[in-house]
């Protein structure tokens, strides 16, 4: 598990208390609960209905990927189909199923066992290229649903604010409570900007970054496929493989 995500939103809030703190304020006073449902309960719910169901299902279940995805590199790869085309050069393709036990990826699995049965390697890389193409599109997606609230949540937060300064200028006659309706009115615009940029938008870089992480690693597993499918040289394999990378991909490797 990679925690950079939860460290980060973390620190963003731990921060934003202690500058209140500093200033004299008192960080409870913070937590209202019209303003936060109205921005939240407002925010997502106006997400929901720029996308469908599925979409906002599926944007339910990418939040623990979010905070949890370990983010493997393609370089963390390498070395095993490194392995696999060294074991294909000696013993052929058939000898790989039993290596496929102890492999992990099943993109890699279901790749190498397609080219065991003999599957045309053209029509090999064509369906493993669909499934990275599926995979893309379902991550772009998800991490749309994310940006899409980060747009909205502080318009919304505005609207909160203006609904409480309609409240205020009802309660005039109350001078007594116009300094905390006050408060509440600009606390709806403080947790629209903040939740947009310490939550919404993170969440969905952070998914952005993870997909191109995995597409990374999908695309290298494609060629590695298919280069033991063609017997080539192991060592071949392995700078094939490796030129594919970025740099921190190759130190992994």
């Amino acid at each position: 598990m990679d925690p950079a995500t939860g460290i980060g939103m973390a620190l963003a809030f731990a921060f934003i208390v202690i500058a209140n703190v500093l200033e004299g304020g008192n960080p409870m006073h913070m937590l209202m609960l019209p303003p936060m449902l109205l921005v939240f309960g407002g925010t997502i719910g106006v997400t929901i209905a720029g996308g469908t169901m599925a979409d906002a299902k599926n944007a339910v279940k990418s939040i623990q990927r979010a905070f949890t995805g370990k983010g493997e590199t393609g370089g963390d790869i390498v070395p095993t189909i490194v392995g696999l085309a060294d074991t294909a050069r000696k013993e052929g393709l058939l000898a790989l199923e039993d290596k496929l036990r102890t492999i992990d990826d099943p993109f890699l699995v279901k790749g190498v066992t397609m080219a065991v049965d003999g599957t045309d390697q053209e029509e090999l890389r064509d369906i493993l290229e669909a499934e990275v193409h599926a995979k893309r599109v379902r991550d772009k997606q998800s991490a749309k649903f994310f940006t899409d609230a980060g747009g909205y949540a502080p318009t919304i937060g505005i609207v909160g604010t203006v609904l409480s300064l309609v409240h205020v200028l009802g309660n005039l006659s109350k001078p007594d409570e116009l300094g905390h309706m006050i408060a509440a009115a600009f606390l709806a615009t403080l947790w629209g900007v903040l939740s947009a940029n310490a939550m919404w938008l993170p969440i969905a870089a952070r998914l952005k970054r993870l997909s191109e992480l995995e597409v990374s690693r999908m695309e290298v597993i494609i060629e590695g496929v298919c280069a033991i499918q063609s017997g080539s040289n192991p060592r071949i394999v392995a700078q094939k493989l490796r030129s594919l990378l970025p740099d921190d991909g190759v130190e992994a490797a």
